[in-house]
């Protein structure tokens, strides 16, 4: 089997919906698999699934695991020479997957790579970046990022030098699309499921880069993604606490490594 396509749902039954049949009306070519992990959700997407999407796969995870975990609960049964891991609220347009997977036969350091992701209105979303220091997610949730030398950083971080319209080696891409190789996850390992949510996928391609693979951005494959960016809260935010928590176990694990 060729792809694994991994989507972890919590709470999303209408975008679930939505991404599945976008992938069905694909009508790809190769042999793949769709597995769904549910973390949990309450909101019966189980017997959505079985009465219109037969042929994927659910896993029914117990309690809600968070995103690294839950998506781990998909690639530890994944049969695909790449897997795909992909948030419900994402479109996948015509040739994207295909683009991808192409890119990676013909690069075989490539260990990761992720499509250009755009917002519903064409716009390009920041979804590839160089690795955050210590103080990134200070600067850019307070207003010391409105500093010249904090906006210089900040530039640097979201890539801005970058010209967007080749293949390029990053840091890390956003986890919302990432399309890895299998022989990779042998070797580097699935994501840490220390990280409930947010900077597992900083983390997991760290790891890939510290294991010789290299991370890809491929701007000629697009997708639609329908984010909204929880971590962007006010202080007093659940998601925001959470974020925060990831941020130091990011730092705790990272600290005096390259």
């Amino acid at each position: 089997m060729l792809l694994s396509i991994i989507i972890l749902n919590y709470k999303s039954k209408g975008l679930l919906k939505q991404c599945l049949k976008g992938i069905l009306l694909l009508h790809l070519s190769f042999q793949y698999e769709i597995i769904v992990v549910d973390n949990a959700s309450n909101d019966h997407c189980n017997k959505m699934i079985k009465e219109e999407f037969s042929q994927v796969k659910i896993i029914l995870a117990s309690f809600n695991r968070g995103y690294a975990a839950g998506n781990n609960l998909g690639m530890k049964i994944a049969q695909g020479k790449y897997v795909l891991i992909l948030n419900p609220d994402i479109a996948v347009l015509k040739n994207s997957i295909e683009q991808l997977i192409k890119f990676m036969e013909q690069h075989s350091t490539a260990g990761m790579v992720g499509p250009k992701l755009i917002n519903p209105n064409g716009s390009r979303q920041f979804s590839c970046f160089r690795f955050p220091r210590w103080y990134t997610p200070i600067l850019r949730r307070t207003l010391l990022g409105r500093l010249p030398k904090a906006k210089k950083h900040l530039q640097r971080y979201i890539m801005s030098d970058y010209s967007f319209n080749q293949p390029s080696v990053v840091g890390w891409l956003l986890g919302a699309c990432l399309l890895v190789r299998r022989q990779a996850i042998s070797q580097v390992g699935l994501m840490d499921e220390h990280f409930f949510l947010y900077f597992e996928d900083v983390d997991w391609c760290r790891r890939f880069r510290q294991a010789g693979w290299h991370v890809y951005y491929l701007p000629s494959a697009e997708m639609v993604h329908f984010h909204q960016r929880l971590s962007a809260k006010n202080i007093f935010h659940r998601t925001t606490w959470i974020h925060i928590i990831s941020w130091l176990k990011y730092l705790r694990k990272w600290r005096g490594k390259e």
